[in-house]
């Protein structure tokens, strides 16, 4: 691995780490030559996932541009990093269970939407309002609505 400040090839680890659930190790490295210290992420290569648009056109699938998505959507909640890289972590995984090698947008929306309702309303909202693209604000009373009816028919489960 080469260092990111002085490009040398010579680092060592200095501490791994499993993260997201055994799906990636984090390795604290040390450059031999400069003494910088960086961290690098291993993750398994799997077969990409072509991700099919509204308009049709294809692209491959990207964690971290549905990461940011899910970053925009949580500002200002207590929805930690950890738990939207586990959220993502668990679609890519659902994706590759799957088996198939193109999705459509929406399915990745619907999986998403699943799993951020329990995890905050607020975030929930914010990314539906964009998911959705509600036309008016019946859309998004819509939304609330059932939003109330999912927490009810939780909290009547328990």
């Amino acid at each position: 691995m080469k260092c990111n400040r002085c490009h040398k090839d010579d680092t060592k680890v200095i501490e791994s780490r499993d993260v997201t659930e055994g799906e990636a190790i984090r390795r604290r490295r040390e450059c031999t030559n400069c003494q910088h210290r960086f961290t690098t992420y291993e993750r398994v290569e799997r077969p990409q996932v072509v991700v099919v648009k509204n308009n049709g056109t294809r692209e491959l699938f990207d964690r971290e541009k549905l990461l940011s998505g899910l970053y925009r959507a949580c500002e200002k909640t207590p929805v930690t990093s950890l738990q939207l890289q586990r959220l993502v972590a668990d679609i890519e995984q659902q994706l590759q269970a799957c088996g198939d090698q193109e999705i459509a947008t929406n399915q990745i929306g619907e999986m998403v939407m699943e799993r951020l309702a329990p995890l905050n309303e607020v975030a929930y909202v914010r990314f539906a309002s964009v998911y959705r693209r509600f036309k008016d604000i019946a859309g998004f009373e819509r939304e609330l609505l059932q939003i109330r009816e999912l927490k009810t028919s939780a909290n009547v489960k328990k």
